[in-house]
């Protein structure tokens, strides 16, 4: 600060000694410049001198961090812009190498779903042949004691037929004559 002010007195004065030294110009129309005329320029150069300091010396004290903070922003921008470039860079990279790689996927799931569809296939083979073998052997079973009732029932429909066929004859063969020598024969055992 005490530089820049330094600085800004010495162009202060040494605006002023020259126009105190010089001779007075003339005026276009041959006349000199009188002395109020030349002081107003000389305090018009040094209001010059003092702004243009003045100036000088905030935008060095505020513009340097002004200037520094911004472009510590701008590289950190950038910085981050450069990292998010790569990142985007390296999501297409895998998004291209996905789909790269997408035809082999859906091959590998097509064969997959085709092995698992021949498997449930299989399994389901395997389920009805089983349900088709206790099917079979229940029909079996129930044809084998629809059969066995089937011929109890004959049996002793025969049986029964036989009783009545036999009952029949006898009845034609029964005289009461042969009845009495049944009785007595029967009579003839008890004793």
């Amino acid at each position: 600060m005490k530089r820049s002010l330094r600085v800004l007195l010495i162009l202060c004065f040494a605006a002023l000694v020259p126009g105190a030294f010089a001779q007075e110009p003339e005026k276009p129309s041959g006349k000199p410049e009188s002395f109020a005329e030349r002081h107003e320029l000389e305090l018009k150069w040094a209001n010059f001198l003092i702004l243009a300091g003045a100036l000088g010396y905030l935008i060095g004290k505020h513009g340097g961090p002004f200037f520094a903070e911004r472009s510590g922003s701008i590289r950190k921008d950038m910085v981050e812009s450069q990292q998010q470039r790569e990142t985007a860079e390296a999501q297409a990279a895998d998004v291209d190498r996905r789909l790269a790689n997408l035809e082999k996927e859906i091959a590998a799931l097509r064969g997959e779903s085709q092995a698992e569809e021949q498997a449930e296939n299989q399994r389901m083979a395997q389920h009805t042949a089983v349900e088709i073998a206790k099917i079979q052997a229940h029909a079996e079973r129930e044809i084998a004691s629809a059969g066995k009732a089937a011929r109890m029932e004959l049996k002793r429909y025969s049986a029964q037929l036989a009783v009545e066929l036999a009952e029949g004859k006898i009845r034609a063969r029964m005289t009461p004559q042969t009845q009495d020598a049944l009785v007595r024969g029967f009579v003839r055992d008890l004793k």
